[in-house]
């Protein structure tokens, strides 16, 4: 494999092309904005540049992994020539197969696709195609150049030689690759998204504060990151459609969204994304934190 297109250029969609691209392929990197675009090449050369800075890449390194991308707003352009697609669109079941529709009348018959998503049928997805053996799961973790974990879902179709060339080659990527199989949630979220709801749900019968809760599960439990934190990092939004797919799934309410959780999104409470979610992120709040570090 050599070259790689990309859908979407949001958080998880530039890290997959900065990844792919640091790693010596080309990358053709597509969205539906030249806005959205210049954003998601601004992000990676900025990660780009604290990895300069850290003295972990060149600034030649640099430079040559900016040179590996193109960007694109027509998904047919984008994916000419290409021997992967990766499709990291919005997590919303409905515009993947949309996609998905699109790529298998547009891509060459032996070019695999693969979705980032972190929730939805691939099976469902592979369904909608032609080629529903060349279809697979690539569920990259954010931060996608620093996280070692992709989770790699087979669906019901899905070849085993499609299994064992996307596993070698997350391999060349730095990556650890873990098989798993096609169920809501695959492993990360089935475990990680009931323990964030349950979070919310403490929060929501008022048994202890945000920071308590997270303070409890940082030094109490070894976590990095606190679950509301965590579930602002990753939106709010993305936990409840994650939920929601494991609830319409599974059809057991312990995957049911905790009613805050709804309450929040409907607000336009996302997280970071959003400037605000169970943590404040604005500006103002920022400039705060600023002054009473030099009041001190």
């Amino acid at each position: 494999m050599k070259n790689i297109a990309v859908i979407g250029a949001g958080t998880m969609g530039n890290g997959i092309a900065h990844t792919f691209a640091q790693s010596g392929y080309n990358v053709q990197l597509i969205d539906i904005s030249e806005a959205s675009l210049e954003r998601g090449i601004n992000t990676i050369t900025k990660n780009l540049d604290r990895m300069v800075a850290k003295e972990k890449i060149s600034e030649a390194d640099k430079t040559a992994t900016l040179k590996k991308i193109t960007t694109f707003t027509d998904i047919s352009e984008g994916v000419k020539n290409t021997d992967l697609v990766v499709e990291a669109a919005t997590e919303n079941f409905d515009l993947k197969l949309k996609i998905f529709k699109q790529l298998d009348d547009v891509c060459d018959d032996n070019t695999i696709l693969a979705t980032n998503t972190s929730s939805i049928s691939i099976t469902k997805i592979g369904a909608v195609t032609s080629r529903p053996e060349k279809v697979i799961g690539m569920h990259f973790m954010n931060p996608v150049p620093i996280m070692k974990l992709v989770e790699i879902i087979r669906g019901y179709s899905t070849s085993d030689v499609v299994t064992s060339t996307i596993m070698d080659l997350s391999k060349r990527l730095g990556k650890t690759p873990t098989e798993v199989n096609d169920y809501p949630g695959f492993v990360a979220n089935r475990i990680l998204m009931p323990m964030l709801n349950e979070s919310i749900e403490t929060l929501y019968n008022g048994v202890a504060g945000v920071e308590e809760i997270d303070t409890v599960m940082k030094l109490g439990m070894a976590h990095p990151m606190g679950p509301l934190q965590l579930a602002d990092f990753i939106g709010l939004d993305v936990c409840l459609s994650i939920l929601n797919v494991m609830y319409d799934g599974f059809k057991n309410p312990k995957y049911a969204p905790c009613p805050l959780l709804v309450n929040m999104v409907a607000a336009g409470k996302l997280g970071v994304k959003s400037g605000e979610g169970f943590y404040d992120y604005s500006e103002s709040r920022k400039a705060e934190k600023v002054a009473k570090q030099f009041s001190k």
